[in-house]
């Protein structure tokens, strides 16, 4: 096979430019080069950036990818964690997957859904007494509380803003210079000894989860080796359950966005048809910004497409611009979730939260939850609650990461519709 010259980016280093343009980084350098895959240097290092469908169904080839030593430290110190299930590789990471997705049985998805229910019914309860609720924080603390509800943590109702808003900088600060960055490395080794300390208690008998949920699962999983996950790497794995829930305030301030946004799309939900919500659901996922990109290290030397990857070199998959790529979506920066009714699934052109398959990659375990919970919020924003939404600042940034409106979707007059 014929060996091509990949398209190269000058600059001794440009983790700046990406840090600046963000989402569009590697897709705006994609339509330049008018190529799939192209060489630059980034965190002081030879990296391949790709994008698109071919390139997804490539990066998620556990044979030529590995995820350990991939994930900067200043990810893995604020959103990660350290030892987590996305650090991991072949047996160990198939071993550590299994244990996340035994939790996500339809019997176990429907409880989250329930518990989601009742704290955001009785949030509602609460916003409709308060001149304006500013939808992101409020949200936040409605997915902590089911999210620990459902992971069998306990907490107290008055650390409820403060916890809510630590999982949320850890979410926020990965990207972040200086002291913004250094909070959010804070907030995740407060919340570990928080887990931790749990952990502990629930080995010492002093602390009984419910069956079946991720503290009592975690608290006494084996490795392969048949030891007990050391303290420190079964609280990142809890928090790995907990804090992609709070994520989910993201989403659903999107969600609000587009409900208010797109009144045509708003009206074909009216009827509560899970088809349309679900359409409007991913398209949601698929338009608005949430992972930008992840990264893997080449496992050895290949060739793909006539382009060389070598060993241990940090390839970058382009997870935003494969979701607005034209030689797969219709219009991708449009609107539309009509796209998604009789949408036939693809585990590598829709990659909101990963491609490739659940259980063998990485995939997000927490997929479906994350439909799931979208779908009751969207009902509720659309249909069970009335509410107005002020003049504001709703315009996002696609230069931050992550992004969510600049005013966080303010809401006045919050009720529940038939009161």
């Amino acid at each position: 096979m014929d060996v091509k010259s990949m398209p190269h980016e000058k600059g001794l280093d440009n983790t700046v430019h990406a840090l600046k343009e963000g989402y569009r980084y590697i897709l705006n350098r994609r339509k330049s080069f008018q190529s799939d895959v192209f060489e630059t240097h980034l965190l002081g290092q030879k990296a391949i950036c790709m994008g698109g469908e071919a390139a997804a169904e490539l990066f998620y080839d556990t044979t030529k990818f590995k995820r350990a030593g991939a994930a900067p430290k200043r990810v893995q110190k604020t959103l990660l964690g350290e030892k987590g299930v996305q650090t991991l590789d072949g047996k160990a990471h198939l071993h550590r997957k299994e244990m996340f997705m035994s939790l996500m049985s339809p019997q176990r998805l429907d409880q989250m859904n329930d518990m989601l229910k009742k704290h955001w019914e009785a949030a509602v309860e609460k916003w409709a007494e308060q001149e304006e609720t500013v939808l992101y924080h409020e949200a936040q603390k409605v997915l902590f509380r089911a999210a620990c509800e459902w992971a069998g943590v306990p907490f107290e109702e008055k650390e409820v803003a403060e916890l809510a808003a630590d999982l949320g900088k850890m979410i926020e600060t990965p990207t972040e210079i200086g002291p913004a960055h250094w909070m959010g490395r804070h907030d995740r080794n407060q919340t570990e000894k928080w887990i931790e300390n749990l952990i502990e208690q629930v080995r010492d008998k002093e602390l009984s989860p419910p069956e079946g949920t991720a503290l009592a699962v975690f608290s006494w999983h084996r490795d392969l080796e048949g030891n007990l996950l050391d303290t420190h790497t079964a609280a990142v794995e809890v928090l790995n359950i907990i804090r992609p829930i709070v994520a989910i305030a993201i989403y659903i301030n999107f969600t609000a966005l587009a409900v208010h946004e797109y009144p045509a799309a708003k009206e074909k939900l009216t009827d509560g048809d899970p088809k349309q919500l679900q359409a409007f659901v991913q398209e949601v996922r698929r338009f608005y910004p949430f992972f930008p990109f992840q990264g893997a290290i080449v496992k050895k030397d290949f060739t793909w497409q006539g382009y060389e990857f070598e060993e241990g070199t940090l390839t970058i998959l382009d997870i935003y611009g494969t979701n607005h790529d034209p030689a797969i979506w219709s219009n991708p920066d449009v609107f539309d979730p009509t796209r998604f009714i009789g949408w036939k699934e693809s585990p590598f052109s829709f990659i909101p939260q990963g491609g490739g398959d659940f259980l063998g990659g990485h995939r997000c375990a927490g997929e479906w939850l994350t439909i799931k919970v979208m779908n009751t919020c969207l009902d509720y924003l659309a249909n069970r609650m009335e509410y107005e939404v002020p003049p504001q600042d709703l315009s996002y940034s696609l230069n931050e990461m992550p992004s969510v409106p600049h005013s966080e979707m303010i809401l006045k007059n919050v009720r529940m519709k038939n009161e």
